[in-house]
């Protein structure tokens, strides 16, 4: 029965971030969206044209990656585990639903498509890699931290930051030139 009432909770919060972040981006930010310049012609025209440093990237986005992991990790060991996985669904499940909801706004069904080409195939890791960790910090103590999720957690990351750094920027780059 708990097991249940956890993938409830996965989902009601991803549910829940997610609509909110549609909301704010249709009723507190349409304005600002509607001036940003991400999801227009010349940023993707530059971003095609940009020649990326792969070593430099990898530091860059080991730094970007690690924090909120580190943060999820740290608050594993403490009593907030639970509230910290569940804002920290709320608030990438909010992130996602606004960058969404913009791409739409700015470019139609060409910038939802362009949002989740931006994803592949980096964040399939990536979530592999976070739903272990946050299974245990939602399922504790019923579900035991042990080496094999250690060691899959770290491999999912890892390759989430490899395919991120060498394998998205030509995805990206061949999708563009279609665009």
């Amino acid at each position: 029965m708990k097991i249940l009432e956890n993938k409830r909770y996965f989902v009601l919060f991803g549910m829940l971030g997610f609509l909110a972040g549609i909301l704010y981006a249709n009723l507190v930010s349409r304005d600002y969206i509607a001036n940003m310049g991400v999801f227009n012609t010349y940023f993707l025209e530059q971003y095609q044209q940009a020649d990326i440093n792969a070593a430099e990237y990898v530091w860059y986005i080991i730094r970007i990656r690690a924090v909120p992991l580190l943060f999820l990790i740290a608050a594993g060991e403490m009593k907030v585990r639970k509230a910290a996985a569940s804002l920290f669904l709320l608030w990438t499940c909010f992130l996602g639903g606004l960058l969404m909801t913009s791409a739409v706004m700015k470019m139609g069904m060409k910038g939802l498509i362009l949002c989740l080409m931006a994803l592949v195939p980096h964040a399939f890791f990536y979530l592999a890699g976070y739903l272990i960790l946050l299974w245990y910090l939602l399922a504790y103590p019923m579900v035991r931290w042990n080496l094999s999720k250690t060691v899959c957690m770290i491999l999912f990351m890892l390759m989430g930051i490899l395919t991120e750094c060498y394998v998205n920027p030509v995805v990206m780059q061949l999708f563009i030139k279609t665009l």
